[in-house]
């Protein structure tokens, strides 16, 4: 399962380092981890919804996910300070080669009309934000345990040091990016 983990090595360190013509090896750009948000505003009357959010981002990932929780209160949405608002887990590792992979090969394929991810959401620090709209296109998710559909945040941290250099990092570890 460690393909994209051979794939970074044998093919796209290669030529990352000739496109960018770095100097040292140790410039070229590499994932550092890989961040999985859900955010649920009806967590604050059911606090089962975050057990279920939980659920789902483990199976998903295969990784223990862990709550998050409301920084401020804010009275118009009857939210106190440390509440517990949605859930997130982080992957390094082999763990976060093995979950891009089925992402790339298997996850995005599942949507409707997909066309390709888009390629203007980076941050401008080498970082990619990508956001599904429901958590049913992974093959791990039992359509009718699920209680309702939720999407997620999934953000690639790079060490690259340009949009540029992240994206074709990304490209040649399999993202389909949209042709413009």
């Amino acid at each position: 399962m460690a393909r994209l983990k051979d794939l970074y090595k044998n093919e796209a360190a290669p030529a990352l380092l000739k496109k960018f013509e770095y100097k040292s090896s140790m410039q070229i750009p590499r994932f550092d981890k890989i961040v999985l948000n859900v955010g649920a505003g009806d967590a604050k009357d059911n606090s089962k919804v975050i057990d279920s959010i939980i659920n789902d981002l483990t199976i998903i990932t295969g990784q223990k996910a862990v709550p998050t929780f409301a920084k401020k209160s804010v009275a118009n949405f009857k939210l106190r300070e440390g509440m517990k608002i949605g859930a997130k887990v982080t992957l390094r590792g082999e763990i976060m080669y093995e979950f891009m992979d089925k992402l790339f090969n298997f996850a995005l394929p599942r949507v409707r009309d997909f066309k390709g991810i888009n390629p203007n959401a980076f941050d401008g620090r080498g970082n990619y934000a990508l956001g599904l709209k429901e958590q049913l296109i992974f093959p791990e998710i039992e359509y009718d345990k699920v209680d309702k559909i939720r999407g997620m945040d999934i953000v690639f941290v790079t060490t690259a040091k340009t949009d540029e250099e992240a994206k074709e990092l990304l490209t040649l570890m399999g993202a389909p990016f949209s042709k413009e």
